[in-house]
């Protein structure tokens, strides 16, 4: 009997390379991609580009990194936060896009050139410049710090750009409805139910904010029903290149992380097989295919990731078919506009839950990897992990700015360098 068929109160669990019959793995896909819709397709929209391409080149990637890790690695590669900052600093300068793309394509590259790196000097250099106490730390802050960003898209006043003045009252209805059903859906459902409460989550606050009166399907009726991508080649420009290379750094830290969580999550080690390469190879290589034809970076999803800690089904046809999914709707103006149409309060529904999920496995590998927080050098790690990532500071290296996990992750590299030079002079008053 499949997974999926059990019926009673046994736990469903769904492996990340087992098959999922065709009606079943459609509304699975379908969550991952609402999952993800509201972030992916905000940077598009921040870039002033269309969202149709950006989806497009999104399931490309899917695809292409499925391929690259063999299969073994559930992600979704959306669209990737980390290069806003450099990128809004050039087009104040009078660079286009198209410019731009020039420094997303060479980005791939160099995430190509780390991962073959790694695959030349293995993972032991990762391992002890990111020990358990460290990545603990930086997964947990991954949730987190977006934990006021599912804030804000749920309605509440807490300084966002959505609603950064007074609490919306209408949103907090909506939001709380989605995420009350999330929740009862996941502890009360059995059987297939059980696991696509995030799919009957935005059905419901959909509804409600329908009825609300918060839903306007006038940008639906207006699109085409067929779209063609826009694909635009990247015009090379040294400055360009050379200012947003640095970003790349942050989404490798970043990518280390999330690919630790989803290990965490599905009880292997990825980064081992197939390989923490692999996954680097195919993240670097989507983002330069995206960048050279007319797209953003992409990066994996810490709201995927989210949405199967939450349902337990890991399968990868699951997250290809997200990327079917998101290559159809690149071809389709009607079904982008209805996706894109999901009020902001649904998706900040499910995000005060996936968010928290995120930062919850997180604590999980303190646990499983039995961190000993009597030694020194872990409470130092994880503490001042923690507040550096937690407390707001932003350092600027040239046109990069670091904060939050990114800030996090380079301090946690400083202060494990530091530690290993001790080790080796023989200096360190505890032992490893």
């Amino acid at each position: 009997m499949s997974d999926l068929e059990v019926s009673s109160n046994t736990v469903i669990k769904v492996d990340v390379q087992e098959k999922v019959p065709l009606l079943k793995a459609i509304p699975l896909s379908l969550q991952h991609l609402f999952a993800m819709f509201g972030a992916s397709v905000l940077v598009p929209i921040l870039f002033k580009i269309d969202p149709t391409t950006v989806l497009f080149f999104n399931g490309i990637g899917t695809l292409f990194y499925a391929f690259i890790t063999k299969g073994k690695i559930p992600a979704y590669l959306g669209s990737s936060f980390a290069y806003l900052a450099p990128s809004f600093l050039l087009m104040s300068q009078g660079y286009d896009f198209q410019t731009i793309q020039s420094g997303f394509f060479v980005s791939g590259l160099a995430f190509a050139l780390v991962a073959t790196i790694i695959y030349f000097t293995g993972t032991k250099w990762i391992n002890k410049l990111f020990p358990p106490a460290a990545m603990g730390a930086i997964v947990t802050i991954i949730g987190l710090e977006l934990a006021p960003t599912a804030a804000d898209m749920a309605g509440f006043a807490v300084g966002g750009s959505n609603n950064p003045e007074v609490t919306n009252m209408t949103w907090v209805i909506i939001s709380m409805v989605t995420l009350v059903t999330v929740i009862l859906c996941n502890v009360l459902l059995r059987g297939f139910l059980k696991i696509i409460p995030i799919l009957i989550g935005v059905v419901v606050g959909y509804i409600t904010a329908y009825f609300m009166g918060e839903v306007n399907f006038e940008a639906v009726q207006k699109a085409n029903l067929f779209v063609v991508p826009a694909i635009k080649l990247a015009k090379f420009d040294t400055t360009v290149i050379m200012s947003i290379l640095p970003a790349t750094f942050v989404v490798i830290a970043e990518h280390i992380g999330h690919l630790k969580v989803t290990s965490s999550i599905v009880g292997r080690d990825l980064a081992q097989d197939p390989g923490l390469h692999r996954s680097l190879l195919g993240d670097g290589l989507s983002t330069a295919f995206s960048g050279l034809f007319g797209s953003v970076p992409t990066t994996t999803y810490g709201e995927n990731i989210g949405v199967m800690a939450l349902t337990k089904v890991y399968s990868v046809y699951v997250i290809c078919g997200a990327g079917i999914l998101s290559i159809l709707l690149g071809f389709s103006g009607t079904l982008s506009a209805l996706i894109i149409n999901i009020p902001t309060p649904v998706v900040g529904g499910i995000s005060l839950l996936l968010f928290g999920t995120i930062a919850t496995s997180g604590l999980r590998t303190f646990i499983e990897d039995q961190v000993d927080f009597s030694k020194s050098r872990n409470l130092i790690l994880t503490s001042i992990i923690f507040i550096i990532g937690l407390s707001g500071i932003t350092v600027a290296i040239g046109p990069v700015s670091l904060s939050g996990m990114g800030l996090a992750t380079m301090v946690a590299i400083i202060l494990s360098l530091l530690f290993m030079l001790f080790d080796k002079l023989g200096i360190m008053n505890e032992p490893q």
